[in-house]
């Protein structure tokens, strides 16, 4: 090669390293592409396999409903976005978009808040990580949380410009000090009344947007109970927009409500939709196709909050006939008294409010209808066993509760078996040995199956936590927990249990208030079969007293109003706590039902094998009765 070629080599190379240099300088400081949130997510979000069931490239498309609601997000005039919707329309996927839009388009600071820390702490390693890390823009700007170098951890995210906070509702700290501009409030129902002792939690949060002119607040959730509601009143001082659907027929546009759905008596299979204006039958295809021709109209002026509304029949994976048979189900508990699965339809398929009346019971009717079984020989119809045990400083206090569900179609029928106390120090030893061997009681039912306890609940809350996570973190291949009681609008079981940081234990969070409803509402069923509670005559007045001690009241908390159960001064409520309890436990983990039901004989006494009395009871009020059980 000649000295002439070899420098023209030279100087291409440099000339070429410049250009490139050229280049990434300008992408560097020329500004993106103007995006809406919706836009951005179409070019740029892949949806995880680990939390999708359509994995890869995320199209709007799919979900037209969802265009308006995440483009307000980034809409400059919108200052306030309040969305009251059922469950699994995208409410979180249209969180993560948004938060995805601006760590690449318009880096903020921002702060995700969850009912609790825990979930707090799922959605970080569930849905944020997993998006950043298959959503190549942002995998580049947040740092691996594992990297020694990274200033990322599980509930605080960096990247270029900005920040994310992850934090729960009940955690006073993730609510203070850092400022934010983009405030996203998840699932805002199920928040307490208070962050600790510091006050309102959404109040809090959108005190540390103040300092910011472009403050942005996003507000998503189901709502619950009438009146008390948070979601629903936002959306009710909102602009009040509806998604509205032409019929492919007459052309009327309408909004998607449950009462046109319409089926032929039991046959919920041929479920259609009707349209309101001219009768015409929609079937799950026609409803995709008007859905995807549909658009928002508001019904109110707007105010710098926009509101939106979205049901389950907007959901293009719902199909009306299964629809049809969860509420078909939850009606049918509703008739035979209980009335939980039809308010969590309505709260999370139909996103409307729940009215209930004040719940009281009276121990009188429960005592009168006592009946004859006794723990040695229990009824036959009898499948499964629980416990709940409340601990008290100088005892144990434990219930037995006997269950049968004739399919899922029905509520649980129950019987006591057993209230029992175990007196003793939780402090010392001796007393959890009594316990342990009280749980591993066998039981025989009148036609001669042996009966163990399936599961057991045990209340932590107490003055011997560390005592109680000792003894149930050994049993816990038992199914028996260390539980722990929390009001609000919560479900029952929790989907999975917390850590105590304290102890490095796993406690599950109870939700006391929805078990209260459930247990009240079966003692109202009058009737012995699905959902109603039978008692033998061994339990007390004092039993009962202690079941029916409390009652639901309204209160306000700082301006806002709070559905709670109120204990009167003085009474007692264990037997009610342990009740609780055992319910709880049964929800802790699917039930054979139907394996138990084949091993059980197939004809079953008129009665239930157990006959109704109601004998003059003889033990004077206040007393109570403790037998020292026999094991077996």
């Amino acid at each position: 090669m000649s000295e002439k070629s070899s420098v023209s080599l030279v100087r291409s190379d440099s000339l070429q390293w410049s250009d490139d240099w050229l280049n990434d300088t300008f992408r560097i400081y020329t500004p993106p592409a103007k995006l809406t949130v919706s836009e951005w997510a179409d070019q740029n979000r892949v949806l995880s396999p680990e939390a999708s069931a359509e994995p890869g490239k995320w199209y709007t498309s799919r979900t037209p409903y969802l265009r308006e609601i995440m483009d307000a997000a980034s809409d400059p005039v919108v200052g306030t976005v309040v969305v009251e919707s059922s469950s699994q329309v995208g409410k979180t996927e249209t969180c993560l978009n948004i938060i995805g839009y601006h760590i690449d388009q318009a880096p903020a600071p921002m702060l995700l808040m969850e009912p609790t820390l825990e979930m707090a702490e799922a959605i970080s390693k569930d849905r944020v990580a997993t998006m950043v890390r298959d959503t190549p823009c942002l995998a580049a700007l947040v740092g691996d949380p594992r990297s020694r170098a990274s200033e990322n951890t599980l509930l605080h995210k960096r990247f270029p410009g900005g920040h994310l906070t992850l934090s729960g509702a009940n955690s006073a700290a993730g609510l203070s000090s850092r400022p934010i501009r983009i405030l996203l409030c998840d699932e805002v129902d199920r928040y307490p009344a208070s962050a600790g002792t510091e006050g309102d939690p959404v109040a809090l949060a959108v005190k540390r947007t103040t300092t910011f002119w472009n403050r942005k607040l996003v507000f998503i959730g189901s709502p619950t109970i009438e009146n008390l509601s948070r979601i629903d009143a936002s959306f009710e001082g909102s602009d009040k927009r509806f998604f509205l659907v032409p019929c492919p027929k007459c052309g009327e546009k309408q909004k998607l409500e449950w009462e046109y759905v319409r089926w032929p008596e039991g046959k919920p299979k041929l479920a259609i939709y009707a349209c309101r204006f001219c009768g015409e039958s929609w079937d799950d295809q026609t409803r995709y196709v008007a859905i995807h021709a549909g658009a928002w109209f508001a019904e109110r002026e707007f105010n710098g909050v926009a509101g939106f509304f979205l049901n389950e029949l907007y959901n293009p994976w719902v199909v009306l006939a299964e629809m049809v048979e969860r509420f078909l189900d939850a009606k049918h508990k509703a008739d035979h008294g209980d009335t939980e699965a039809l308010r969590v339809f309505t709260n999370t398929a139909l996103a409307r409010t729940w009215a209930v009346k004040a719940e009281t019971a009276n121990p009188e009717p429960l005592m009168a209808r006592r009946e004859s079984y006794s723990a040695d020989a229990l009824p036959c119809r009898i499948l499964y066993l629980t416990a709940g045990v409340d601990v008290q400083d100088d005892r144990f206090e434990i219930e037995i509760v006997g269950w049968r569900q004739d399919g899922r179609n029905e509520p649980e029928e129950s019987w006591g078996i057993i209230d029992h106390a175990i007196y003793g120090d939780p402090a010392a030893g001796a007393i959890w040995v009594e316990l342990d061997e009280f749980l591993k009681r066998s039981f025989i039912t009148e036609d001669g199956r042996h009966l163990r306890l399936g599961a057991v609940c045990i209340d932590s809350g107490g003055h011997h936590t560390q005592s109680v996570y000792q003894f149930c973190t050994a049993r816990v291949g038992r199914h028996i927990y260390a539980i722990k009681g929390m009001d609000g609008a919560r479900p029952i079981w929790p989907r999975r249990a917390g850590k105590s940081k304290k102890y490095s234990a796993n406690v599950w969070t109870v939700g006391v208030d929805t078990a209260k409803d459930a247990i009240y509402s079966k003692l109202k069923v009058e009737v012995p079969g699905p959902g109603y509670c039978h008692f033998p005559l061994d339990f007390q007045r004092e039993y009962f007293a202690e079941l029916t001690s409390e009652q639901v009241r309204m209160r306000f908390v700082r301006g806002h109003p709070i559905r709670y159960w109120f204990k009167p001064q003085g009474v007692r409520n264990e037997a009610l706590d342990r009740r609780v309890y055992a319910l709880a436990a049964l929800y802790s983990h699917a039930v054979p039902w139907e394996a138990l039901i084949r091993a059980a004989p197939p004809e079953w006494p008129p009665d239930g094998g157990s006959t109704p009395a109601a004998p003059t009871d003889p033990t004077p009020a206040g007393a109570r009765r403790r037998v020292r059980m026999r094991f077996q």
